[in-house]
């Protein structure tokens, strides 16, 4: 019961944070708005009455309001699917680009702007050769006729070495004045230029792929007991371990395509749940997701506020990421000996 109630309080805490940051990023940058006035132009919007204020409008809904609900999501997903691969891999350096999916992704949206395509099609392409990639990942222990988790690692760490050089060929060729800077801007991940009609579109994919992870979290729980213990209670290893794959690749995949390479959130973020709720996958995962969202929703705010110029996600990511994450080994030092 204790740490049930627990449980509640990191949760609440976490929401209340969650609708406070909302509340911060939709009203400063820039352009400041008061709460008042955003609560009432959002109250317009639902009511459909004509805005107040034309400016404030396009501030708060074509450009603050996707930049947060994409945050939110990119964020969960992102540490869904980090979640999801540490406890199947049973390693807990496992990150969400663990199959390649990141560098494939990358190498689809450096293709497309090399094309001179549009950003529909760029998020298109990186989406379509980061699933590509995973697929060459899972392809290559059935080539070699060994399934260990170890051998999927390893085929893993290929691929995404191979698509990291095919990228490093197209930043090569790419004109340095204006594609190659394309590329490495999208490489380092940005939020700014999301619009409602791409979350709108890649929102079914996130919400299927979220729900059935979240549906087999505690059976990811039986896994981490081992494979013979799994079989015993009526487990399919090899058919859960590759829907769990799928889902998280599929969110992976789904996550880069709208706001590129993300660094870091995948990694640290399971940790820290588990270090609020514990390992049970079925507390663990909820909580990760809910600050995961936190997480990305204050960096994508520091990234805007932060300068005159607007900040890559990435570069902030890193350097919260790493101190962060050597302080949550500190915390657990016992467990890592």
């Amino acid at each position: 019961m204790k740490k049930r109630r627990n449980y509640q309080a990191v949760i609440l805490t976490i929401v209340i944070l969650l609708i406070a940051v909302c509340v911060i990023g939709l009203c400063i940058g820039r352009y400041s708005v008061n709460p008042l006035d955003a609560f009432r132009a959002i109250g317009d919007r639902l009511l459909g009455r004509p805005p107040v204020n034309e400016t404030m409008d396009v501030v708060l809904f074509a450009i603050r309001l996707p930049r947060i609900v994409s945050a939110m999501l990119i964020g969960a997903a992102l540490s869904l699917s980090g979640a999801v691969y540490q406890s199947v891999f049973k390693n807990p350096l496992v990150s969400p680009d663990i199959l390649g999916v990141s560098n494939g992704a990358c190498v689809g949206a450096a293709l497309a702007i090399l094309l001179g395509t549009t950003v529909l099609m760029q998020q298109v392409m990186a989406f379509v050769i980061g699933i590509v990639a995973v697929l060459l990942a899972v392809m290559i222990p059935k080539l070699l006729r060994n399934h260990s988790n170890l051998m999927l690692v390893l085929s893993g760490i290929i691929v995404s070495a191979f698509m990291a050089s095919i990228l490093g060929v197209l930043k090569f060729v790419a004109d340095e004045d204006s594609e190659l800077s394309s590329i490495v801007y999208w490489q380092m991940g940005s939020l700014a230029s999301i619009h409602m009609r791409e979350i709108a579109s890649i929102c079914p994919l996130l919400f299927v792929s979220g729900l059935v992870l979240i549906l087999l979290s505690w059976r990811l729980n039986i896994m981490s007991f081992g494979e013979a213990e799994a079989k015993t209670l009526g487990v399919n290893l090899k058919l859960l371990r590759g829907i769990c794959i799928a889902g998280s690749s599929m969110l992976t995949a789904a996550s880069v395509c709208l706001s590129g390479t993300i660094s870091w959130l995948g990694l640290i973020i399971p940790h820290l749940g588990r270090l609020l709720v514990g390992s049970d996958n079925t507390r663990m995962i909820p909580a990760a997701m809910l600050l995961g969202g936190l997480f990305l929703l204050v960096m994508d705010t520091l990234a805007r506020v932060l300068t005159s110029l607007e900040i890559p996600i990435s570069i902030l990511t890193g350097l919260v990421g790493a101190p962060f994450y050597a302080w949550l080994l500190w915390k657990q030092k016992a467990k890592v000996m």
